[in-house]
């Protein structure tokens, strides 16, 4: 009977899956335009070896976070004790020294999927980098957090009961200090912006005060800041303090994108706020008096520095109890451990950073234009066109890499590069070469990089990796016909429903 309602020609079942294969089409043709640049280098390193430089290096830093809880409970003594030292080391407002974690890997182990592949050449001694293309988003730039094998198991994909954690007098201390202190930090900020957001429009105010770039070199972008906790992180704290696991993941997704990246450009303006407060610190004072604020600007303006100090610290914390008390719950504690090991690197960022404004000629260069600050590192550098030796200090962009050579307390400017046109090589384990490429010559060298420890050329050369990685995403995506799935779907049933209704 259902048969004989249903009357559906051949022309009404090609109209109706015409937009289903247009998408598909599109789809196809999309992957196979995108994938297309990346094949060959896909398949060169698949041929190459891991360097044993790495290798050492990786294992040497895998700490026991990714170990067994037998293992682990056995190091609890010495871990705690290290964590509490660190604590009353960094409760302090400046965030000179990074505080290390005591149970969390810092970098990734040795693996095909996470090093730098290196090819070597006839000679054995140099080795020319092929940096793979990974296809990730352009805006992501973040330090992985790798597992093991013991970390990645099958008890991370499941849900675990949490109600062991909370049990816990002192993990639940933990968890209502962190939510509590970032309710306070919000408030904080508010009650600062309210003080001392508007002294430009005081009739009393000094010139240097007045205007929009006054007011933003003296207060940087606290607003931005205060944003992005008042409306993001202390919400998802609060939605999501019953499930540990949700709010260590949700707040990973904020590192990951690099919105954290606001407190960078708050470091970068520091040096200049400060400048501008001892300047003009007798009427701040009487500022400061007149609106009865016990603290004054200069505490309000070293919260956000404060604060995100803190946040490592608070993890750290929870990490040794949550291995003192012998809680079995793996999914909480790899998502606590890919949070802290994110924070942490985003603070040695943050600490790099203030060294930017320092440079000479910073502002002919346009810093907006160069991207995102990824590194700061100091070299023993060697310029062979000049043939000068000089310590120097290296600093990594997302558009370019810019060399400045170090005079006591400001930084020279020497040379830019944009990494279209940069060519690398590690020279043993402490050296790199810095090398210019060109199209119909040999590449023709630069400068010749030594550092001190294998490990900072291994975190440096990292880096560049990965931004040249986003550099050929970028690269291979311009120019192709890109359209949104969901506009996709939208205009073919649009089609549909005009061509069988109207």
């Amino acid at each position: 009977m259902f048969y004989g309602l249903i009357q559906l020609s051949w022309f009404d079942a090609t109209t109706a899956a015409l937009p289903f294969i247009t998408v598909a089409l599109l789809q196809l043709l999309n992957a196979f335009l995108i994938d297309r640049p990346t094949r060959k280098v896909q398949k060169a390193s698949e041929l190459t070896t891991v360097a044993s430089l790495l290798a050492e290096d990786d294992t040497t830093k895998t700490t026991a976070a990714t170990t067994t809880n037998g293992k682990a409970s056995a190091a609890n003594g010495a871990e705690n004790g290290k964590v509490q030292k660190q604590k009353s080391e960094h409760c302090e407002d400046s965030i000179t020294n990074i505080p290390s974690a005591p149970v969390c890997s810092s970098s990734p182990p040795s693996s095909a999927r996470n090093s730098i592949n290196l090819l070597h050449n006839n000679n054995g001694n140099n080795h020319h980098i092929i940096i793979p293309h990974t296809p990730c988003p352009p805006d992501i730039l973040s330090d992985e957090y790798h597992e093991d094998e013991d970390t990645l198991s099958l008890e991370n994909l499941f849900p675990c009961d949490q109600s062991e954690i909370y049990a816990s007098k002192k993990i639940s201390f933990i968890i209502d200090e962190v939510i509590q202190t970032e309710a306070n930090y919000v408030n904080n900020l508010r009650k600062g912006l309210k003080n001392y957001g508007q002294l430009g429009m005081r009739t009393d105010a000094p010139e240097v005060f007045k205007g929009a770039e006054n007011r933003l070199c003296l207060l940087g972008n606290i607003e931005q800041i205060l944003e992005l906790h008042e409306k993001h992180i202390l919400p998802l704290m609060l939605r999501n303090q019953r499930d540990l696991k949700s709010l260590f993941d949700e707040f990973a997704v904020f590192f990951d994108k690099n919105e954290f990246y606001c407190y960078v450009i708050f470091m970068m303006n520091k040096k200049a706020s400060m400048q501008l407060r001892q300047e003009q610190r007798v009427w701040l004072q009487n500022v400061q008096n007149e609106i009865n604020d016990k603290l004054g600007i200069d505490s309000f303006l070293v919260q956000p520095i404060q604060r995100l100090t803190r946040y490592p610290l608070l993890l750290q914390q929870f990490i040794s109890e949550f291995y003192k008390s012998g809680i079995s719950c793996k999914p909480v504690l790899t998502s606590v451990c890919k949070l802290e090991t994110r924070m942490r690197r985003l603070l040695e960022v943050v600490n790099q950073a203030e060294d930017v404004p320092t440079i000479d000629e910073i502002a002919e260069l346009n810093l907006a234009a160069q991207g995102y600050f990824r590194r700061a590192t100091d070299f023993e550098a060697y310029h062979h066109r000049s043939r000068k030796k000089y310590a120097a200090k290296v600093f990594l962009f997302d558009r370019c890499l810019i060399c400045t050579e170090v005079r006591k307390r400001r930084l020279a400017y020497r040379h830019r590069y944009e990494w279209s046109t940069l060519e690398l090589q590690l020279n043993g384990s402490k050296s790199i070469t810095v090398a210019l490429r060109k199209h119909d010559a040999a590449p023709k060298l630069e400068y010749e990089l030594t550092a001190q420890e294998a490990s900072t050329v291994t975190q440096w050369l990292r880096c560049a990796r990965k931004i040249i990685e986003i550099e050929r995403v970028e690269a291979a995506m311009r120019g192709k016909f890109m359209l949104p799935m969901d506009l996709v779907l939208m205009v073919g049933a649009a089609i549909w429903l005009i061509w069988n209704y109207l």
